[in-house]
């Protein structure tokens, strides 16, 4: 993760300085700031980019007419920038949605649906490691994508807490937990932890089911030589969160506006371009009992390895 925070404006009409807060409470409510937790701006950047030109001329009913990608350069600072409305929409995991919605009172909006509303997590070994059960990995260690990974940190943390199996964090891959227990590692990409598995760095990985079975569809099936052996609950895939103070008309003409985008020929390329999204659908009470579950999972990661 970069260690400072960068600021990528994208003009939609007219020329335009960067709001500061003066500026958008003197009427800056004709922007519409979409951020991101990032650490390849430019990348995400060019995938944001398409959606906020679709969506933005479709909210000028509302008095939106630009739009602007703020990116920050972790979970604490984007929190920060959704309480003083410097992003008034993001798109994020579950968890980090949770997050939100927790510490600064953020509205959950929607859920994305990317390769399917929902994904669970898939845990993971090389053939013939012996490994074949959570119970197993006492004494071994297990790569994790990064702290804000729902599907590749929290959900099979809390696994492995549930099953009674502590966990230590390990100084490196030639790091060993204390005896008993199970040690982990931060990859940084789905791709890194896949890649420690093979190379035998670590004993095990995790990823999201939709990320296993992206790889195991390319070519030469870079999985041949794995193994999955457990996975976890299914929880949302992506939630669409908003500021707390977000003009609730705004709110409301975007919530229209995403939701019609799944039906529309229009919106297919930028939905596409916005990180593989098909559609978005309502947070229902089945999606609200999904995330009381999963406020439960990381609630208990925090508290015992944080």
């Amino acid at each position: 993760m970069i260690r400072f925070t960068v600021l990528i404006a994208l003009l939609l009409s007219s020329p335009m300085t960067i709001a500061g807060d003066g500026d958008r409470a003197l009427g800056a409510r004709q922007v519409l700031v979409l951020g991101r937790v990032s650490d390849d701006p430019k990348a995400h950047a060019e995938s944001m980019r398409p959606i906020l030109d679709y969506v933005v001329p479709r909210m000028r009913s509302v008095g939106i007419r630009e739009g602007r990608i703020l990116m920050a350069r972790d979970a604490t600072q984007m929190q920060s920038y959704l309480r003083r409305q410097r992003v008034d929409w993001v798109s994020d995991t579950a968890a980090m949605a949770i997050e939100y919605r927790r510490r600064i009172g953020a509205d959950l909006m929607l859920v994305s649906v990317r390769g399917g509303a929902t994904y669970h997590s898939v845990f993971f070994t090389w053939k013939g490691s012996g490994i074949g059960s959570l119970e197993q990995l006492r004494g071994r260690s297990i790569a994790f994508q990064n702290s804000y990974s729902t599907s590749s940190y929290i959900l099979p943390a809390a696994e492995l807490l549930r099953e009674g199996i502590a966990l230590d964090v390990l100084l490196s891959p030639l790091d060993r937990p204390a005896a008993g227990r199970a040690g982990y590692l931060f990859a940084r990409s789905e791709g890194n932890v896949v890649t420690w598995v093979q190379k035998r760095i670590v004993d095990v990985g995790a990823i999201s089911n939709l990320d296993w079975n992206d790889l195991a569809q390319k070519p030469g099936n870079p999985l041949a030589d794995l193994e999955a052996f457990h996975r976890s609950q299914d929880v949302p895939r992506s939630i669409e969160v908003v500021a707390p103070t977000l003009d609730p008309k705004v709110r409301e003409r975007l919530r229209e506006v995403l939701l019609s985008a799944g039906e529309d020929p229009a919106a297919a390329e930028p939905l596409r371009r916005f990180f593989g999204t098909q559609r978005f659908q309502p947070i229902d009470a089945q999606v609200e009992r999904s995330l009381a579950e999963l406020r439960a999972e990381v609630d208990l990661v925090r508290e015992r390895l944080e």
